[in-house]
């Protein structure tokens, strides 16, 4: 039950969330996760402060899911997520956070798991 939520500072077009959606599709296996599960959220044209100053080229990508992964299954996610975000949209690491929320009561469906 992962939940991928992109908040990014270009406006994208419907192809480019289209590509997004399908790399970070791809990438969830890294945290052994589902595609079939995966929900992702894109809110773009997000404005982004990094020290202080607006980001014209950023990103904030927040991770949830169902239990928890290993240190080393977050490690690779992140460089996944930054490749997918430099190759997909020209944005460097350097301008990206990721973070990651393991929940253990997580409903969908009319009950929770």
């Amino acid at each position: 039950m992962p939940f991928i939520d992109c908040k990014i500072t270009q406006k994208l077009t419907e192809d480019k969330k289209e590509t997004l959606k399908t790399e970070l599709g791809k990438a969830v296996s890294i945290i052994g996760k589902p595609e079939s599960y995966l929900m992702v959220g894109i809110a773009d044209g997000y404005d982004l402060y990094f020290a202080g100053k607006k980001l014209q080229s950023g990103a904030y990508i927040s991770v949830s899911l169902f239990g928890s992964a290993s240190g080393n299954a977050y490690n690779k996610m992140t460089a996944a997520i930054c490749d997918i975000l430099k190759r997909q949209l020209g944005i460097d690491g350097s301008s990206v956070y990721v973070t990651y929320h393991g929940v253990n009561d997580w409903g969908w469906n009319g009950s929770n798991f």
